[in-house]
């Protein structure tokens, strides 16, 4: 160690190059370094979500939800299996341990649903991953003073190709624009009078609108390529498509007189002539008489209305005007702010081009991160500022201040340069771990050249120049290195954590041990050389703010009290001891939670319609609530969105999402955002409204406990003693269970005697019932150099009522026709609005939001409630929301400091070669704990994750100081000193 400090005093010069070289380096690193919100979390879940028009939640549970569920069981690694069926949609989500390969688990479950046979009409499964990284970084809503169908065109022709050229782009989603199509309507009297079907018509369309390469055939000496082109290009192409007039019992050769029959206008050409004709066109075999005839036929525009129509998913609208919402998603390896930034500057230039598009910011990922590298800044420059005021006041020279003070900004520079090399970003964990150790990196730097400056003051100091500057270096080296080395220490569990709490606090970890390091690494180089530069002639005799000869009036007072301390050791323990019991009693009042909430003025109402309300309703309330909260002047920005899929649910949706900016000045936010649900709940009683957490599952106060059985009966039963139970405790609101949210649903249980009587079957019921699936693309056509593709319109039966539907009539063998209600037996009754499973049984959820500030008592005393309820028999209840991520993070941290703690130990053990010492440093932890919580309880803040790590970060500094006033205290009972003189620690 002698040779470091002496090649530092030696080589001044270079040692000043090296620094410029490692802080310019730093620098640019950190202002090169990607900023996130949050560490690059990677979660082992997968989705794999199946939409099933028109199927009802029972429907989707049993034809597709369970069959995928027994295949993705077995998929390998798969720790549960969770899913959601609702109407229209599957949703299973698929939970895998930490640090599995997620690429493989996706193609497991990949190959696990093609082997699953799924019913008619469901679309092919859709797998994705859920990362931080696929949630967008910003959302912009455009809008304009054409119509929706122009600014579709704009959207997609300039403004999306114009954000997917910026570099750092992934995708832009789009949603709400009008898409176009083109739909047929048949007219069945038409399709009567010719004899045809609907079926017949469009296998006819499918095999005209054809593009097919038949490959390479050889021509005499050379080879040509051979193509089938249908000819449908245009939409007239289409609408002038002939069809054959052949009724769609006719094909049989020779079938004369059956196509006679049938044949309405035209029918007497293509009698016997036709022959064998099918809907293809094909001519008779028999005498040939058919293909000189040829088959009378019909312009498809005759049978069906044929229209280009525009129609969009969802309505979208913002301020007052229909929007298109624009979502960008960056690379993984992209800077959130840099691609935000990117994406505002060519916002503006796309609104300067085209002054009639507006494009409204509605999400904006880099504006917190770049509040936080702002904040961050802040604070260091105010820390350092305290730190220099009271290091001043404690050294009173301008000089030391300065050499204690350079270790800030060279500690924290070099530990940015350590984050870049190891791919971490600059984020809220990294950045508070930064502000953090301002206060511990200063600590080695002061230690050194108050020893350095102490010894120059000595008037019986022999060694003088380098000489002493190296000596009093080395002397403190060993208390700085093991106050560093525990302090590491105390972060080095962290590392084995695993899960999201362990992804989550690493890079603060790494942070605060790579800033120690070069922290250690200054006080031993740095610190030395400017010694040795700003005290080239030493100090003058008595000038030392603490010398032995003339202890200072703060250490004559503090000399005193240690004094009386010592003299009575165990009135001083013992008020100790009482003193840490009574702060343990301040626990139950400063409450506990996982992550303080942080206020933004903005926020997410969601709607959920009742179940069975139809689309056009519910636009319709949108559109009144709209009107209602354009009135109120806090609000600067207001988009909604109806209908469709959002982030909160995965398939085809009724309900609604409106995303509200406030003034920066709004009053009161947090009873403001409450008043405008309840507000709104009382404009639209209809369905639910609510705020949306904007944690993502990561602290809040939401509460949530599942309830498993076999039986939905039994669970629905359990759950609503549950919610019961909670309705009536104070510290709960906003109850609501998964299952409170019903269809009235009518059950048509078959009469099996009538239904034989008239050789009529329940599957016959079901089938004339069964609601009309939309149609796969017909076909695909070019209009205005663009391509459309040709739907058919289906017509959805729409009842009055159950009578209505009880009307509807069967075709008996008999020959007669039978109304439904002679058949069946009507039933009500109700059916959930979406059932969930967890690893195959039945699971109900109630949720409600923990008003009172300490989280953990909240939530344990309902525990306890819950656990004297008297439950179904096989009904097993298990707690999850806030209450889960307090047990398990606070576990996982505790369990981090008590191994931070053993290890703090051992490592003491090793440098003092002994117990004793080692033990007297770790019996100072305890009572570190005193001055946190009333800290805490002043200041009004729970006990949190956060103040979790602050206590981590205070065992090391706790220990350092111990272990510095070990180290002198030693010495000094080797040269003679009594264990109760108090010059051991004030000279």
């Amino acid at each position: 160690m002698r040779s470091i400090i002496g090649f530092s005093l030696k080589n001044k010069f270079a040692v000043w190059m090296i620094t410029i070289i490692v802080l310019v380096a730093g620098m640019y690193s950190g202002l090169n370094m990607k900023q996130e919100s949050l560490p690059n979390l990677s979660f082992p879940y997968l989705s794999v979500t199946t939409v099933v028009p028109g199927a009802a939640p029972q429907g989707v549970i049993e034809q597709v939800t369970e069959p995928l569920e027994q295949r993705l069981q077995s998929v390998e690694n798969v720790k549960n299996v969770t899913s959601t069926s609702m109407s229209n949609v599957s949703n299973i989500n698929l939970e895998f341990d930490f640090g599995q390969n997620m690429d493989k688990a996706m193609s497991d479950v990949r190959e696990a649903i093609a082997a699953t046979t799924l019913p008619e009409g469901a679309q092919t499964p859709t797998i994705s991953k859920f990362s931080i990284n696929t949630f967008p970084v910003m959302s912009l809503s455009a809008s304009g003073e054409g119509s929706l169908e122009d600014l579709t065109k704009i959207v997609t022709d300039v403004v999306q190709p114009a954000l997917e050229d910026i570099s750092g782009v992934a995708s832009v989603q789009i949603s709400g624009q009008s898409v176009k199509e083109v739909k047929l309507t048949f007219d069945q009297a038409k399709l009567a009078q010719y004899g045809m079907t609907e079926a017949s018509v469009e296998q006819m369309i499918q095999a005209s609108a054809v593009e097919v390469p038949l490959g390479i055939f050889t021509m005499g000496k050379s080879e040509k390529s051979i193509l089938v082109d249908g000819g449908i290009v245009t939409l007239d192409d289409l609408k002038n498509l002939a069809i054959p007039a052949v009724p769609a019992s006719a094909g049989a050769p020779g079938a004369g007189q059956g196509g006679a029959a049938a044949g309405g206008q035209g029918g007497q050409g293509a009698n016997g002539a036709a022959g064998g004709a099918t809907g293809q066109g094909a001519a008779g075999a028999g005498n040939g008489a058919g293909a000189t005839a040829g088959i009378p036929t019909v312009k498809l525009s005759d049978l069906a209305n044929v229209e280009l129509v525009s129609q969009s998913e969802s309505v979208s609208r913002t301020n007052g005007k229909d929007s298109i919402g624009i979502q960008i998603v960056k690379s993984n390896d992209a800077n959130t702010v840099d691609v935000v930034n990117a994406v505002k500057d060519k916002a503006d230039e796309l609104k300067s081009d085209h002054p009639d598009l507006s494009l409204t910011t509605l999400l904006d990922q880099g504006k917190p991160i770049e509040k936080s590298v702002e904040t961050m800044l802040n604070k260091a420059l105010f820390g350092a500022l305290f730190a220099v005021i009271i290091i001043l006041l404690f050294l009173r020279n301008i000089r030391t201040t300065l050499i204690s003070i350079l270790s800030i900004p060279l500690s924290l520079i070099i530990g940015v340069l350590l984050l870049k090399q190891f791919d971490i970003t600059l984020n809220i964990m990294t950045l508070g771990a930064m502000t953090v150790a301002i206060g511990r990196v200063v600590d080695d730097s002061i230690v050194d050249i108050e020893n350095i400056y102490r010894r120059m003051s000595l008037t019986g100091e022999k060694l003088r120049g380098k000489e002493l500057v190296l000596e009093a270096t080395r002397e403190m080296f060993m208390p700085i290195m093991s106050s560093t080395i525990v302090t590491i220490a105390v972060f080095l569990p962290l590392g084995t954590v695993s899960g999201m709490v362990g992804q989550l606090f690493l890079p603060f970890a790494l942070t605060i041990v790579f800033a120690l390091l070069a922290s250690l690494l200054g006080a031993i180089t740095v610190v030395p050389m400017l010694a040795h530069s700003l005290f080239k002639n030493g100090v003058k005799p008595g000038k030392g703010h603490d010398h032995e000869d003339k202890p200072g009036k703060m250490a004559m007072g503090y000399r005193r009290i240690l004094s009386a301390a010592l003299r009575h050791k165990v009135i001083t323990v013992v008020i100790s001891v009482v003193i840490l019991v009574a702060s343990l009693f301040l626990i139950p009042v400063i409450g506990a939670s996982f992550l303080p909430e942080e206020e933004e003025k903005y926020t997410m109402i969601t709607y959920s319609p009742e179940p069975g309300a139809l689309l056009s309703d519910v636009e319709a309330r949108a559109l009144k609530v709209e009107e209602a909260l354009l009135k109120d002047s806090d609000i600067t920005n207001m988009q909604y969105s109806i209908g469709g899929s959002n982030p909160l649910s995965p398939g085809p949706s009724k309900g609604g999402l409106f995303y509200l900016q406030f003034k920066n000045e709004t009053k009161h936010f947090a009873d403001k955002k409450e008043k405008l649900v309840t507000d709104l709940q009382a404009l639209v009683p209809e369905g639910t409204w609510s705020e949306m957490d904007f944690s993502g599952g990561v602290g809040g106060s939401t509460f949530s406990m599942s309830i498993y059985g076999d039986d939905l009966t039994t669970v629905g039963t359990a759950a609503n003693q549950v919610a019961e139970l909670m309705k009536k405790d104070s510290n709960f609101k906003k109850v609501d269970t998964s299952l409170s949210k019903t269809y009235e649903q009518y059950t048509l249980a078959a009469n099996q005697q009538k239904l034989s009587q008239y050789g009529l079957t329940a599957g016959q019921v079901a089938m004339a019932l069964m609601p009309q699936q939309q149609s796969k693309a017909l076909a695909r056509i070019q209009e205005e150099g663009k391509k459309y593709d040709v739907f058919v319109e289906k017509e959805t039966a729409t009842y009055g009522g159950i009578e209505d539907l009880g009307n509807v009539k069967l075709q008996s063998p008999l020959g007669i026709q039978v109304p439904i209600k002679d058949v069946v037996d009507v039933r009500e009754g109700a059916a959930p609005n979406s059932i969930a499973r967890e690893n195959g049984r039945l699971v109900a959820t109630v949720s409600a939001e923990i008003t009172a500030s300490n989280v953990a008592k909240a939530s344990s005393d309902l525990q306890d409630k819950v656990d004297a309820l008297k439950l179904p028999e096989g009904v097993e209840v298990s707690y999850g929301g806030v209450t889960e991520q307090i047990n398990e993070t606070f576990t996982q941290l505790g369990l981090a400091m008590a191994a931070a703690i053993a290890i703090v130990y051992l490592v003491l053990v090793l440098t003092f070669g002994g117990g004793l010492a080692p033990f007297a440093i770790m019996f100072s932890l305890p009572f570190a704990i005193i001055g946190g919580l009333v800290a805490l309880w002043l200041t009004g803040e729970t006990l949190s994750v956060s103040a979790l790590m602050g206590a981590l970060m205070l065992i090391g500094t706790v220990v350092t100081n111990a272990i510095v006033l070990n180290d002198r205290v030693i010495p000094k009972e080797q040269v003679g000193h009594t264990k109760r003189d108090p010059s051991h620690v004030v000279p």
